[in-house]
């Protein structure tokens, strides 16, 4: 080990530390409660018919954002589809959009759009991407030499992508649909909207009624036991396979596969999905501007709410990916089961609602650090609480293809550990770290819940801008912050689009 490498365990250890505090509050919540109150809280039939729609809406939205995330990038990055790099970037733009936006958009257009065939189309269209950008990303800078070794030994076309393929694309799967079932996990103003009760939801109401009632941590422990579960299975379903290669492979143009007669469907298809992530909320939103009887601009208290957005996104930002890069390296350099642990519970501040976040560290402050309360710095930390999760699965994916190899040679050479980060493993991670940060800066940028309970007195975001009147039924009024918070993350989600883009091979 390193000189270097106890500093890292040690920063590692205190990201896991900091997504454990809003757990510890879950935790001591339910000792407080008593065993006997806690079984009476949680075995009911209310939380039973949370815990089915919950579940239902978390496999339900994870497959169909599995398929929709794998199929355009397959479509974008392997055929001859027209446009393609067009295609690509408008698949990463539902990003820009918060779903819950998204949702308002959809109930202006169909009234009739909640309950769980709403939930499904609403997150879905919002939460494809999160499959999609690593999918492609993996399929841009794979060396198809394998496949064509795989074919010269007699396998089909289709043989060689299910047995070459699909293990290579498999850790970017289930990673992308780890981090939309955590978002379901956390979702709240999507939902709420939609009219589809989830522990989230009803968290939500029962800290409305009841501040930090009982009833509303038991149902926050039922969601860090979800949490777990999701966890797990990405610790089996991911596969342990190396993907780190010393050579960037063959440096020679490929040919994509034809479409032939399916360009045609092809095309009307991925179209009709841009229509339904894009053109809807978009063509809302502007409807919202133009017709919106209580359409209304405050030019001064839009520009102050824009600032304070992308301020507090791009400190966020790199604070995160700053905290969750150790974290990524005792992961993949240092793999047991301590670093699993480490790994793991940085997930699941991620799986909890902003607000149970927001309660922890409000009464952590109070009683341990009152000076931290209502302050920009305990805002920070609740978004890197929040977000952890985005920034490593970008890193963790980003190391796992950089070969340790590389840092040993630098160190036989008598590269000091320091040298050793910012010459090599650095440069080989800055399209993973830029990623990551993007999607920090996307998730806080229309961050709701924790905002509201955590920003100083004073202080407005454009999240919580739109959400006053948009609760209120003037989406008028909510339309300009709206289009705002889209604009904004479009740079975001360029630069994610580009990090794919810019991946090897030709």
């Amino acid at each position: 080990m390193t000189a270097a490498a106890p500093l890292r365990v040690v920063v590692a250890s205190l990201a896991a530390l900091l997504a454990l505090v809003p757990v510890g509050y879950v935790v001591v919540s339910v000792v407080v409660v008593g065993p006997a109150a806690a079984i009476d809280l949680v075995w009911r039939p209310r939380v039973g018919e949370l815990l089915v729609n919950t579940t239902v809406l978390v496999l339900a939205t994870s497959s169909a954002c599995i398929v929709l995330g794998t199929a355009t990038a397959w479509i974008t990055e392997r055929t001859d589809l027209p446009g393609a790099p067009v295609w690509g970037a408008l698949f990463a733009a539902p990003l820009a959009i918060p779903a819950f936006v998204n949702s308002y958009a959809w109930v202006s257009v169909l009234p009739g759009a909640d309950g769980f065939v709403g939930a499904l189309v609403v997150t879905t269209m919002s939460y494809f991407p999160f499959v999609h950008l690593p999918v492609a990303a993996v399929l841009r800078g794979s060396d198809r030499d394998h496949e064509d070794v795989a074919r010269a030994l007699g396998l089909s076309p289709r043989a060689a992508a299910v047995r070459v393929v699909l293990p290579a694309l498999r850790p970017a799967i289930v990673g992308g649909a780890l981090l939309v079932g955590l978002h379901l996990l956390a979702e709240f103003g999507a939902l709420a909207l939609l009219r589809y009760p989830t522990f989230t939801t009803a968290i939500y109401d029962q800290f409305q009624s009841t501040f930090a009632g009982p009833a509303a941590a038991m149902l926050a422990s039922v969601l860090v036991v979800l949490c777990l579960v999701l966890l797990t299975a990405d610790v089996a379903l991911a596969g342990r396979a190396r993907q780190a290669r010393v050579g960037a492979g063959a440096a020679r143009r490929r040919a994509r596969t034809s479409l032939g007669a399916a360009r045609a469907p092809a095309l009307v298809a991925v179209g009709l999905l841009v229509a339904a992530a894009l053109g809807v909320p978009l063509v809302s939103v502007a409807r919202w501007m133009i017709t919106g009887s209580s359409t209304t601009i405050d030019p001064a208290a839009l520009a102050i709410a824009t600032a304070t957005s992308i301020g507090l996104g791009l400190v966020a930002a790199a604070v995160t990916t700053a905290l969750t890069l150790p974290v990524a390296w005792l992961a993949i350099r240092r793999p047991g089961r301590f670093s699993r642990l480490v790994e793991r519970t940085t997930h699941l501040g991620n799986a909890l609602p902003g607000i149970v976040v927001a309660l922890a560290l409000v009464i952590v402050a109070i009683r341990v650090v009152p000076g931290l309360y209502q302050t920009t710095p305990l805002l920070i930390t609740a978004y890197a609480i929040l977000f952890m999760p985005l920034a490593l699965v970008n890193l963790r994916a980003a190391l796992l293809r950089v070969p340790p190899e590389l840092e040993e040679a630098a160190h036989g050479l008598g590269s000091r550990p320091g040298a050793v980060l910012a010459r090599v493993t650095v440069p080989l991670l800055a399209r993973g770290a830029g990623a990551g940060a993007a999607l920090v800066f996307l998730a806080v940028s229309t961050e709701l819940t924790a905002t509201l309970l955590l920003a100083p007195t004073g202080t407005a975001t454009l999240a919580t801008e739109f959400w006053g009147p948009a609760a209120a039924v003037s989406y008028g009024a909510a339309a300009p912050y709206a289009l705002t918070m889209i604009v904004i993350s479009v740079p975001a989600a360029f630069l994610l689009t580009r990090q794919v883009h810019a991946g090897a091979g030709p």
